[in-house]
């Protein structure tokens, strides 16, 4: 998602079995809604993230007030103090990262480029096509949760490619 997305990230927006993200069309920058299938990887951080902000509004709220959203600098700051330059990684750097390799790796570009929220470019193809592609974003952002546990855990990296 967009660092703003993620920031403005409200409990009430998760589905009530946890598989999905629904964002309301008001917060995204197209205006239309838009569904994020969640990894069992998310589900389980957000299982234990709710004792801790669950109370309030936001996911991720402001150190200062949980009636606001974490600060815009929130995630850069976070990078930098990892050791990263702006050079080597942003906040919006993990879009352009997961599109590359999920691209690179053969993955339906439809539906990378839905689970990015992007807009259709062929406007003839937009005004009709409104598949959402859940089933088959839901596979390939586990596999993509997968691939990310496999370098955190330092383990021989597999190719992240698609099934057919």
């Amino acid at each position: 998602m967009r660092p703003g997305e993620l920031r403005h990230w409200e409990w009430s927006e998760i589905s009530d079995d946890g598989m999905e993200w629904r964002i309301p069309g008001p917060k995204m920058k197209m205006r239309q809604q838009h569904i994020v299938p969640l990894s069992k990887q998310a589900q389980a951080v957000l299982a234990e993230l709710r004792p801790v902000t669950g109370h309030g509004t936001y996911v991720f709220p402001s150190v200062r007030s949980g009636k606001r959203p974490m600060s815009e600098n929130t995630v850069t700051l976070a990078l930098r103090l990892l050791g990263y330059s702006g050079e080597e990684m942003t906040a919006h750097g993990f879009r352009s990262m997961a599109s590359t390799l999920l691209n690179e790796e053969g993955w339906n570009r439809d539906w990378i480029e839905r689970q990015l929220a992007h807009a259709e470019r062929d406007k003839i193809r937009g005004a009709y096509n409104y598949a959402e592609y859940l089933p088959d974003r839901r596979r390939m952002m586990q596999t993509w949760a997968d691939l990310l546990d496999t370098l955190h855990t330092g383990a021989k990296v597999l190719p992240l490619r698609a099934v057919s």
